[in-house]
């Protein structure tokens, strides 16, 4: 009956079959018959159901907060006392900068804390990872603050700002990184990303049409592109080519510069557990810390 229980909570949250099956990965047909177990195990209808829509009559909204309580009553049944008790598996979301550049060190310092903890990493675009978090598949993702709002049942903690610089082949002259935008052939970070969004805003606002030669999501990728020789290219400094002596020039954005929001996303019915606080406090250490070797800007 948990299972049904779940599916009543997200129908009542999304407002639709459909739109709830979608977030926690069933059909409508399938959210459709769980509702009506609940319902029938229940003895009352639990919605009032108007075309396509699913609104919460007076018994729906009576066992709705109870249905809540149950599902966090059985999640704590698991909870050890201390944190070194910690068993089971917990699962991680991250973007590829984050997941090659610092959570190998937040990896070091959960299980130093939790050393019977078994992690699994989860790769993933921020969007994809958002959505997974949301129906509750992973139960934590590191991700690029979107721009728009999270949903409401979602709980984020900033970690670190990223600056957005161009990069330009060594050999490339000059220092306006408007004029080398214009001229040169431009590596676009995927407009549909988070990031490559931000990067459309910053070209719309500054009224630039660059010559795009090619158009990747992979950050290091771009800099292996830019190193090569192919153009010049805006990214965040983020991800592996910070760790060694990159080939390129690094020119900043100066006043014009703007930034990737880096944010840890958990549900808010767990932001309080003993697990999360834990991996919580690990992130926000290694984030703080200066990690960035081997840069030079000209």
């Amino acid at each position: 009956m948990l299972r049904e229980l779940k599916t009543f909570i997200a129908v009542a949250q999304d407002g639709t079959f459909a739109a709830a099956g979608q977030r926690i990965g069933l059909t409508q047909s399938a959210v459709s018959a769980q509702i009506r177990g609940l319902e029938d195990y229940l003895g009352m209808a639990l919605f009032d159901r108007t075309g396509r829509t699913a609104v919460l009559n007076a018994a729906g909204s009576r066992v709705l907060p109870m249905a809540e309580q149950i599902i966090e009553i059985f999640a704590s049944m698991s909870k050890p006392e201390s944190l070194s008790d910690f068993r089971g598996v917990i699962k991680i979301g991250a973007i590829s900068t984050f997941q090659t550049g610092l959570l190998p060190k937040v990896l070091v310092k959960l299980h130093q804390n939790a050393p019977a903890l078994e992690t699994k990493l989860v790769p993933g675009v921020s969007f994809n990872l958002l959505t997974q978090v949301d129906a509750g598949n992973i139960d934590l993702a590191i991700v690029i603050k979107p721009g728009f709002p999270l949903a409401k049942d979602l709980h984020s903690e900033t970690l670190s700002r990223e600056p957005f610089v161009l990069i330009a082949p060594s050999k490339t002259a000059g220092d306006d990184c408007f004029t080398l935008i214009r001229e040169q052939p431009f590596i676009r970070y995927d407009r549909t990303s988070f990031g490559g969004r931000m990067v459309s805003q910053f070209l719309r606002t500054h009224r630039l049409e660059p010559k795009v030669a090619l158009e990747i999501d992979e950050i290091d990728a771009i800099v292996k592109m830019v190193e090569s020789g192919l153009g010049v290219a805006l990214v965040p400094l983020a991800g592996l080519w910070l760790e060694r002596k990159a080939d390129l020039r690094v020119i900043s954005l100066g006043e014009f510069t703007f930034n990737r929001e880096l944010i840890v996303v958990m549900r808010h019915a767990n932001r309080q557990s003993p697990l999360h606080m834990l991996i919580g406090r690990c992130l926000h250490e290694v984030a703080e810390q200066p990690h960035i070797h081997g840069l030079r800007e000209g």
